[in-house]
């Protein structure tokens, strides 16, 4: 019942609201642009019939131009596509506005557990002190990335904002003249964005949305947990990974995490001053004059002067000096607007949000070996050194670090970066950044190779203030992590240091590279198995595990719907804090306005919570794990095999978006790593190979082998076990649910043409047998009629963004099938097709 009436609301808020807004495009103010709004749905129609009917992308534009758009150069139609392209970015901007304008409404026939919802479950189960016992202690982190599928202009964010506004009132005549302005703006990076400028862009939504939202948040569960003590200002944690971020990054070099460690601190420093001010207005009473004043002062300097910075502590107490006065003298008059202030100042204090370092472990390798051979501790290569030896060099050998010494980039600005952050802690505050994360971790040097440099770069007689954090993401890195972890616990030096660290251990497991490397269902099996495997070696050395997990995106580089994972955890995986990266659009889509970021932050909340306190805890019994071992094997061997295929890259280098990620001015960051001529797949990010295959509507990463391991069991006439998983196990229920999800954004018939290719033609038709086996196995096992059979409103929202694109996507196959033909305009054409991958990344919203 809920379902039908979230998807009336639904297609009353979102559906018809977004047809009537739409029609005022027709007026748009382009350029040579008067036929095309009226020619968008005569196009689409013309796209959806002649797939149907098998014509390849160059047949149906061509006939078009012909028949319906009479253009009969090939220069005027190559205009006419890019103000296609302009046109359809902009409905899709303005289907995002009408989407999160409805969010509040939908969310009244909301399913999902609410803040509220839970804690009237908890009063009606008379459970309150398990429940603000768990809220005292528990933590969500939630880490922005700057991954390249951000795009978005500050001035865009405005207009998106404000046509929020508007289409909630309905206020035609200012909709109207909004979107001309949206028509008049470009929606793209006139260059490639320098890694401070991604950060400037999440800095903005940090300052304009969450700074508010994580406050307003905080103050409802203070007011309603029923303890009048309460005092947990970790309960939502932010992470920021822009300026820090080095991982396959060269443009991320120390003078940028400074300059980001410095904006981060001013704009925070501009929410406290604006706070400040308001307050102010109501604060009239003489007494309290004096210490309004002097912070007032402080705070304006410390916006503008990056080198007079002003700590915690004297904002704190003049703060609770007012307070102290308001209870004495005014009768606590304005207490509570004021505490709402104060317990902001005590979440952000001077960092607003902590600022983490990333690096690939090869780097660190290249600069310890380079270091060491400077020093004459070895000749050449580290190979040369036993691991005990060179164990002991990293934890005992003291040698003393100069930048200038070195010839190197890399080892210049490893050195110079590791010697300022004590110098950020000090302007920021510890907690500003304290946490540095290794890549591609596969032994117990990626974690030993830092604390070194640490110790080199002027920590080594003082307690090392970071937590230094493993991330295995690949499955050699996943399979060797418990023995990893065994042998730093092993070390004194470094239990030492966890010791330090409140003997908390943070670990990242891959999810991105994870399914790269090892398919969909292999990569979250062994993730899962990891996290178990890790929390008891962390448990049995007295350590607490805190899981930090790479999210935020398609199923494929690990997002999904997470509240769904979070609850379909094991009661054999730590549940001591939530920790998770959100990735690209998903800031925006998911996080984006001050009601879907406080209904997120609820979601991990009550999935944390559930975990712990209501329902059974998840166990997945010994028959069920065997059983998704074999799933998992049959899987693997299936996407294993189609990476070795020898079209795979090929394939990929010619027939998709992958080359063209790279000439898109969406992110800083290098499409892939290194400078390899031939192009291997360890080198490719997964941004751009998930990416790749969701331009192409295929979508391999999120499902590939997935069909093949079910039918296979399903031969053996094992049909009933995996109906049996899905039904009892919610973590497999999950990945599937996920899979349905991938699987339902595919659209084959944009690249059926490709059937023919003499070169790609089978390489293509294995593809599309494994999604109808998988789409066809999925429903099975799920008694489904249809993919996200209950997930109506989400279905129907893919399907409208779906149709949005659907012709930006013909005329990127298009433009691809002309750049193979070697046409005089080859250059306009390989334009389009990086023009078109902005569209088409803003309508997935997650890219898969």
């Amino acid at each position: 019942m809920q379902q039908s009436e979230r998807l009336i609301e639904f297609k009353k808020s979102v559906n018809n609201k977004f047809n009537v807004y739409n029609s005022l495009f027709l007026n748009l103010p382009y350029r040579n642009i008067e036929n095309v709004g009226m020619l968008i749905p005569l196009l689409l129609d013309q796209c959806q019939k002649g797939l149907a009917a098998g014509l390849n992308p160059q047949e149906i534009l061509e006939a078009f131009f012909q028949n319906f758009a009479n253009i009969e150069s090939e220069k005027e139609r190559i205009d006419f596509m890019f103000r296609i392209i302009q046109y359809v970015e902009r409905q899709v901007v303005l289907y995002d506005s009408v989407e999160d304008a409805a969010f509040p409404k939908l969310q009244t026939h909301r399913r999902s557990l609410s803040i509220k919802d839970y804690f009237e479950l908890v009063d009606k189960n008379k459970s309150w002190d398990k429940v603000s016992k768990k809220l005292s202690t528990f933590s969500a982190r939630i880490v922005l990335t700057a991954h390249p599928t951000q795009f978005y202009t500050p001035a865009i964010l405005d207009i998106i904002a404000d046509l929020r506004s508007l289409i909630l009132e309905d206020r035609i005549d200012e909709i109207d003249v909004t979107l001309q302005q949206l028509g008049l703006t470009s929606l793209i990076n006139a260059k490639k964005p320098t890694p401070l400028d991604e950060a400037k862009n999440i800095i903005y939504i940090l300052r304009h949305i969450y700074y508010d939202a994580v406050g307003d948040l905080y103050a409802y569960i203070k007011e309603n947990i029923h303890k009048d003590d309460f005092e947990n200002h970790n309960i939502v944690k932010l992470g920021f990974w822009p300026g820090g971020d080095r991982d396959g990054n060269p443009f991320v070099t120390a003078d940028i995490t400074k300059d980001v460690a410095d904006e981060l601190r001013i704009n925070l420093m501009k929410c406290y001053y604006n706070d400040l001010k308001r307050i102010q207005k109501k604060l009239t009473f003489k007494d309290v004059q004096e210490p309004i004043r002097q912070l007032r002062g402080n705070l304006y300097t410390a916006m503008f002067d990056t080198k007079k910075t002003v700590k915690f502590e004297d904002i704190l107490e003049p703060l609770l000096t007012i307070r102290a006065l308001l209870v004495e003298k005014y009768h606590s008059i304005y207490l509570k607007e004021l505490d709402h202030y104060i317990d902001k100042v005590k979440i952000f204090k001077t960092h607003f949000t902590t600022l983490d370092i990333r690096q690939d472990h090869s780097k660190h390798k290249m600069v310890v070996e380079t270091i060491l051979k400077k020093n004459n501790l070895i000749k050449e290569h580290l190979d040369e050194l036993s691991e005990d030896e060179l164990v002991n060099i990293l934890i005992n050998t003291k040698i003393t670090l100069n930048a200038d010494d070195y010839d190197e980039d890399i080892v210049k600005d490893t050195i110079v970066n590791i010697s300022q952050l004590e110098g950020i802690q000090a302007t920021n505050g510890e907690e500003g950044c304290n946490r540095y994360i290794i890549s591609n971790s596969e032994d117990i040097f990626s974690v030993l190779f830092v604390y070194g440099l640490f110790r080199w770069c002027g920590w080594d007689n003082k307690a090392i203030t970071f937590d230094i954090i493993p991330l295995f993401e690949t499955m050699k890195g996943m399979d060797g992590s418990e023995e990893t972890m065994r042998i730093l616990f092993d070390l004194p030096e470094y239990r030492q240091h966890l010791a330090r660290r409140g003997d908390k251990q943070t670990i990242m497991l891959g999810f991105s590279d994870g399914t790269k490397d090892g398919g969909y269902l292999r990569a979250n099996w062994s993730i899962l198995k990891t996290k178990e495997s890790l929390s008891k070696i962390c448990s049995n050395n007295g350590v607490s595990a805190i899981f930090f997990d790479g999210r935020g995106g398609p199923p494929a580089r690990g997002g999904g719907k997470t509240h769904r994972f979070y609850a379909a955890q094991t009661k054999g995986i730590a549940n001591n804090e939530i920790q998770l990266t959100i990735q690209g659009q998903t800031i925006t889509s998911t996080y984006g306005t001050k009601e879907h970021f406080i209904h997120n932050c609820e979601q991990l909340m009550t999935a944390g919570l559930s975990n712990n306190l209501f329902g059974k805890e998840n166990v997945i019994s010994s028959a069920h794990r065997k059983l998704i071992e074999e799933l998992s094997d049959l899987s693997f061997e299936k996407y294993d095999a189609l990476k070795k295929h020898e079209m795979f890259i090929p394939y990929l280098e010619n027939r998709s978006t992958l080359k063209f990620y790279q000439k898109a001015n969406i992110g800083s960051r290098p499409g892939k790593r290194g400078n390899k001529k031939q192009l291997e797949l360890t080198d490719l990010r997964a941004i751009s190979f998930v990416g790749s295959w969701s331009q192409l509507k295929q979508n391999v990463p999120g499902y590939f082998g997935i069909g093949t391991a079910i039918n296979t069991l399903k031969q053996q006439g094992r049909l009933k076990e995996i109906k049996k998983l899905y039904k009892e196990v919610p973590f497999f229920k999950a990945l599937m649910l996920n899979s349905m999800m991938s699987l339902s954004k595919c659209y084959f018939e944009l690249t059926s043409y490709m059937k023919e290719d003499e070169k790609y033609g089978a390489f293509w038709q294995i593809l599309h047998d494994e999604f109808e086996l998988s789409k066809k196995m999925l429903l099975t096992i799920s008694g489904s009629k249809v993919l996200m059979e209950n997930e109506a409103v989400s279905r129907e929202s893919i399907k409208i963004r779906e149709s949005i694109v659907l012709p930006l996507l013909v005329i990127q196959q298009y433009a691809l099938q002309k750049i193979g033909q070697k046409t005089e305009h080859d250059a306009l054409y390989e334009k389009i097709v990086t023009r078109s991958l902005y569209g088409n990344i803003n309508a997935s919203r997650n890219s898969a």
